[in-house]
């Protein structure tokens, strides 16, 4: 029977395939060994946490260490920073990875994280390898609740395929009824326009008031020949009437009175 691990390339040459757009493959410490990492990164990119263990040894400054010894020889960061430290190491098989230490909020004590892609910042990585929490919360989930584990007793690949299809849309049908029931939540992108327009208004009143004030002032004015002040409310006129129509529907109903004036 083949081990867990050696599932790993096929499952991600299979999604690959399938057309899943992924740019990252997030594993716990249990797959996060040089052996593993260096299999998987042929296809993606890595995040992985590390074990903390003096069996593994990443190249550092020209030395053999394990994951302890090179914090104990990196500078850390002062203060409650998230991320503690970070180190650039190189794999035996010859690849470049990053290791980021970040502080462990149980604990005392630090964690560290392994990404392969040495380009990306270090709070992203720690924000990528945080989405992998959902990914426990579901299987959690589906075994308790859902009987993902042990719903089909075959031993049949294509059984066990139809089970697990059927156990995924469950959990997404009640995911969706949760997220209607009790979640706080707004939709998305949608809250973030709404929050850009209510501060905007803001300043459309501010400017309403000023242009008003302004074009009350210049029919005031009377040493200002009429065809003058014409001109001006009308190029007035054709700058705000410009501005107006590149703001969204709900400011330009709180501007018809600056169109109007």
């Amino acid at each position: 029977m083949t081990k867990a691990t050696g599932l790993i390339t096929p499952m991600i040459e299979r999604a690959l395939r399938a057309g899943i757009n992924a740019k990252y493959v997030l594993m716990d410490s249990w797959f996060g060994v040089p052996s593993l990492i260096a299999k998987a990164r042929k296809h993606l990119d890595v995040i992985c946490m590390v074990k903390r263990t003096p069996k593994i040894h990443y190249i550092f400054e020209g030395q053999e260490l394990n994951a302890i010894q090179i914090y104990r020889k990196i500078r850390k960061r002062r203060g409650k920073a998230k991320v503690l430290a970070k180190a650039q190491v190189q794999m035996k098989d010859g690849g470049t990875a990053k290791l980021v230490f970040v502080r462990n909020r149980s604990k005392k004590d630090w964690l560290a994280l392994l990404c392969t892609d040495k380009n990306l910042p270090d709070e992203e990585i720690v924000r990528i390898y945080g989405r992998r929490w959902d990914i426990e919360v579901f299987f959690r989930t589906a075994k308790q609740h859902l009987e993902l584990e042990k719903g089909c007793q075959s031993r049949d690949f294509d059984a066990l395929i139809a089970h697990t299809s059927i156990v995924m849309p469950r959990y997404i049908f009640l995911s969706i009824e949760k997220r209607r029931a009790d979640d706080p939540r707004t939709l998305g992108i949608l809250f973030h326009h709404f929050c850009e327009e209510a501060v905007d208004c803001t300043l459309i009143e501010a400017l309403s008031r000023i242009l008003g004030e302004i074009v009350e002032n210049l029919h005031k004015i009377k040493a200002v020949p009429a065809n003058i002040r014409n001109k001006i409310l009308e190029m007035i006129q054709e700058n705000l009437d410009s501005f107006i129509s590149e703001k969204p529907f709900i400011i330009n109903k709180n501007m018809h009175l600056i169109a109007n004036a």
